[in-house]
């Protein structure tokens, strides 16, 4: 019994002493208390997000298409070099293709005309040309590589219309190296992009415009969007560097060169269209892409493909559909020799291919 009572005394005075140290620190030093709790909330405040902003925020600009001096399209776009008395603008491909002339609207008011370089329309990479009088700011170019699953981004763009221009939106890296089937064509996915996936909110609109990290720096560019009724819309955009390597070719005048096969396509899953083109597909196949037509002369022609045949596999790797199978092709450059695995009246074949230069 004595011990308990002993043990019992030991905690109170322990807590008494405890109270009255703490009560000693906040009196006699309240100043360094009050400080050192300060400091750690100034760590979890956004501030370095609007410092970011304002490093990049001048630099973006709202891009508009027009045909007969009508506005089709708007989007954004971001100046990214100056080179002597030019400046050079980036946006997609799609929010120009149809233009006959293009507009842009600088954060100041300034509307400028700008010239049409040239674009790319797999890598959906547009550049277009200003006088460097009108520039107010040059976008920094930082990494994409250097980023991870996790960090903060923002975009800035011009969402619906020209009202809600420079529209800031943030999120995180929710995905890299994203393999992203988009439609050229504008009827299938027929194209593959590798893309970072981010839940920053982009609009209809904000093609073009930059993903940035927390300092402002262009880590990408916005080229799509993914939006189904069960999720919340999905972001996409173009790792930086690969941007601005196309946007060299372009710039220099360089024409992007891929590979010719000569062959018009189908998806094996297109029941409907192989009945309307009469071709009648072996069910022992489940993968693929069936040859519609073969062009007369072409690479595909000289090796014996011919209309009905399976397409299943590029050099091993497998086929599963027209995105893919342009994908692995455009991997290749002219000239170079191709193995094609194809399915014929219940046979595999395989033929070397030697692939020539697109027009």
């Amino acid at each position: 019994m004595r011990k308990r009572i002993v043990y019992l005394s030991s905690i109170v005075l322990s807590l008494f002493v405890g109270a009255g140290i703490m009560y000693g620190l906040f009196y006699f030093f309240p100043n360094t208390i009050v400080e050192k709790v300060s400091e750690n909330k100034v760590t979890v405040t956004d501030e370095g997000i609007s410092a970011g902003v304002d490093n990049v925020y001048d630099a973006v600009v709202v891009v508009e298409s027009l045909v007969r001096n009508s506005v089709i399209s708007i989007g954004t776009g971001f100046v990214y070099k100056t080179d002597g008395n030019n400046a050079y603008v980036m946006t997609n491909h799609h929010v120009i293709e149809d233009a006959e002339s293009v507009q842009l609207t600088f954060t100041n008011g300034d509307v400028v005309s700008a010239d049409i370089v040239g674009s790319d329309e797999y890598a959906d990479i547009a550049v277009l040309k200003i006088a460097k009088k009108y520039v107010l700011k040059v976008a920094t170019l930082g990494s994409s590589e250097d980023m991870e699953l996790g960090d903060t981004v923002f975009t800035i763009g011009t969402p619906l219309s020209k009202d809600y221009a420079g529209t800031v939106t943030r999120g995180i890296i929710s995905g890299k190296d994203r393999m992203v089937s988009v439609s050229i064509s504008g009827y299938s996915s027929d194209w593959i992009m590798n893309v970072m996936q981010t839940d920053a909110a982009i609009n209809p609109g904000n093609s073009g415009g930059p993903l940035c990290d927390v300092n402002g720096s262009v880590v990408g560019i916005n080229s799509l969007k993914v939006v189904e009724d069960e999720i919340e819309g999905l972001g996409f955009s173009i790792p930086i560097e690969d941007a601005i390597d196309i946007a060299s070719h372009i710039e220099s005048g360089t024409k992007i060169i891929r590979p010719y096969f000569g062959i018009s396509m189908l998806d094996l899953s297109a029941s409907y269209d192989l009945m309307l083109a009469g071709i009648r597909i072996d069910g022992k196949v489940e993968n693929g892409v069936v040859v519609y037509q073969v062009e007369e002369g072409s690479p595909a022609s000289l090796s014996g493909l011919s209309t009905g045949d399976i397409i299943i596999e590029i050099d091993g790797n497998e086929i599963k559909n027209i995105a893919e199978f342009r994908y692995n092709l455009y991997k290749y450059e002219p000239g170079e020799t191709v193995e094609i695995k194809y399915y014929r009246d219940g046979k595999y074949n395989t033929v070397d291919v030697k692939l020539d230069k697109s027009e």
